[in-house]
């Protein structure tokens, strides 16, 4: 009889706290909503090419000079940037200078200018015929087209700059060789802005449109994004690719990027200025829709919301959260609506 009194003094002094349901509070991070600034883009990659590039080679031979560049006081070289009309290889070929006769064709026209001018005066008052008068003004016009002629030949033995650029080719040739008629002697690239040609997605096709505007980044140069527009769109798809493509001008005025990079573009296609907006990853997709969960009085609160603009890292809240909500960024994977939440940093 002692032993099953004991036995249940016992039974009741070690189970008394079965069936006590004690909560751990869930350490979590918040960061409380305000309106910020979102932008909806579609992404590109692609080869940046030079706005504009020549190469140019000899259009006559002669004894090959490399003139000097009056800004650094030494010879052109590579990198050199240029203005248009510099002066930058003369060929030396006193033989072409002789055909080309400059000289002779400037005094010919001089005096079929004289001529002319004088037979003109005549027919005014009447003392040469229309017919002579004419046959003056032709021989003038011709002696014009003969000397412009012998300029534009004589032009042709000194490269110069035709636009605004950078010196990119410059072959090797010793001071006074001879250098022949088609070799080449300079390329020249202007890339303050630069063209850049994408493929889409189909998916896209309606989204991107000219005007809009798009930034660009080189993967060697993770601290400059650079600007720039679309110029063209085009309204088909490539029934391989099923992908359209899109011209791009981008702004390079420091000259940062390169011909021949490789970039990533981002064009603009949406976007809005004030918007609760939160990071991605912190959404979870389940069968009542996407949610996320706020602090309230030191428990989470499961929101149900509805999304507007999203990129690869955020999203624009249009229904479920209010400015100063206190959103769960950090150690919400295992909440559930109403959980006790400890907040820490």
């Amino acid at each position: 009889m002692l032993l099953s009194i004991v036995l249940v003094t016992f039974a009741s002094c070690g189970g008394g706290d079965e069936g006590v349901d004690i909560e751990v509070s869930v350490p979590v991070s918040v960061e409380e909503m305000v309106l910020g600034p979102i932008e909806e883009f579609i992404t590109a990659t692609g080869t940046v090419k030079a706005s504009m590039e020549i190469t140019i080679a000899a259009e006559l031979g002669g004894d090959y000079i490399l003139l000097d560049n009056a800004k650094t006081g030494r010879s052109f070289a590579l990198g050199d940037i240029v203005k248009k009309g510099t002066k930058i290889i003369r060929l030396v070929n006193q033989e072409q200078v002789n055909n080309i006769r400059v000289d002779a064709h400037r005094l010919t026209l001089e005096s079929a200018r004289l001529d002319f001018e004088q037979q003109q005066s005549l027919y005014d008052k009447g003392g040469i015929t229309r017919t002579e008068l004419t046959a003056a003004e032709r021989s003038y016009i011709d002696a014009k087209y003969s000397y412009d002629n012998a300029l534009i030949n004589l032009a042709k033995l000194t490269i110069i700059a035709p636009f605004d650029g950078v010196i990119t080719s410059l072959p090797y040739y010793s001071r006074g060789v001879e250098v022949g008629q088609g070799v080449e002697l300079l390329s020249l690239k202007e890339y303050t802005k630069l063209q850049l040609e994408v493929s889409l997605p189909g998916k896209e096709l309606g989204r991107a449109g000219a005007d809009q505007v798009v930034r660009i980044m080189n993967y060697t140069l993770p601290d400059d994004t650079l600007s720039g527009t679309v110029t063209q769109v085009s309204p088909a798809l490539d029934p391989a690719s099923r992908s359209f493509k899109a011209m791009i001008e981008v702004d390079n005025p420091d000259l940062i990027l390169r011909p021949g990079m490789f970039v990533k573009a981002e064009i603009v296609v949406a976007s809005s200025d004030s918007a609760i907006v939160i990071p991605k990853d912190v959404i979870q997709v389940k069968q009542r829709g996407k949610t996320v969960f706020i602090v309230q009085k030191g428990a989470a609160q499961e929101r149900v919301i509805t999304t507007g603009l999203e990129n690869p890292g955020w999203v624009e809240v249009l229904d479920g959260l209010e400015v100063n909500d206190r959103l769960v960024v950090r150690g919400f994977e295992t909440l559930r609506n109403r959980s006790k939440v400890k907040v820490v940093r």
